[in-house]
């Protein structure tokens, strides 16, 4: 099983990570999956585990909520994440196949599991949140698109902090119709504290799935799953939809 091609900005840029993304961006999302995630299964529900949790910026508003073990798959970004929520137990693992041998109340993935880009790792993906998500319980996953409501476009942004600054470009294109993914282009101005500014491309091969399939995979591990639109002021409602699952009460899984 090979490791997802996630790009530069996650291992060798990954220290800019908080100037391209910065953790008050998140605060309505995290705000609307908190809700979902309570609403996914039955209480109590204390005890969240995400897989793929990246630089942290959802964990730094779900930790109000729930008590947070954190993986994610890049040492680097792991430091990022342990800076800004210090107090989450965090896991460096693969939300393909790690195992950690017990149950919580709720799994979330975010847009890490844009990462995968067949349908046997997506598959291995959803099995791994089924494993830890306890009988009764809940999950939620929120891809960035789906193969129905996918558009191409732009976007840019970026923040100064500490002494540096990043302003970057975002280019989403490149549907392979005939495959099941899309190329996300990276064009990033980073000022260093010295003055110095350079220019970074970076490129990032996700999937794209129809919703069908990833229903069909979320029954298939064995949770009971529906779609949500996702609400934010800033997103065109019906843009994007989100996979809440419940795993069932009894369901014969160990």
């Amino acid at each position: 099983m090979s490791e997802p091609s996630a790009g530069r900005l996650y291992d060798e840029l990954a220290s800019w990570w908080p100037l391209l993304s910065a953790p008050e961006d998140y605060a309505e999302e995290a705000a609307f999956y908190g809700e979902r995630l309570l609403e996914a299964g039955d209480g109590p529900a204390r005890t969240l585990l995400e897989l793929g949790s990246g630089g942290g910026n959802n964990a730094s508003h779900l930790k109000e909520r729930f008590d947070l073990t954190l993986v994610e798959l890049s040492p680097e970004m792991i430091e990022v994440s342990r800076n800004l929520n210090p107090a989450c137990e965090h896991v460096a693992g693969d939300m393909r196949s790690v195992r950690l041998h017990r149950t919580f109340d709720r799994v979330f993935v975010h847009d890490a599991i844009g990462y995968l880009t067949t349908e046997a790792d997506l598959a291995l993906a959803l099995e791994t949140a089924f494993v830890h998500c306890r009988p009764g319980g809940g999950a939620l996953f929120a891809p960035d698109h789906l193969l129905e409501t996918f558009r191409p476009g732009t976007d840019h942004g970026g923040h100064d902090g500490g002494g540096r600054a990043m302003r970057y470009l975002e280019w989403t294109h490149d549907v392979d119709r005939s495959g099941t993914t899309y190329t996300v282009d990276y064009a990033f101005l980073l000022r260093d504290s010295d003055g110095t500014v350079r220019v970074e491309h970076d490129r990032h091969v996700l999937g794209l799935f129809p919703r069908e399939l990833w229903l069909r995979l979320l029954a298939e591990v064995g949770f009971e799953a529906r779609t949500v639109v996702f609400n934010h002021s800033e997103v065109e409602p019906g843009s994007y939809e989100l996979f809440v699952a419940r795993r069932p009460s009894s369901d014969g899984s160990s």
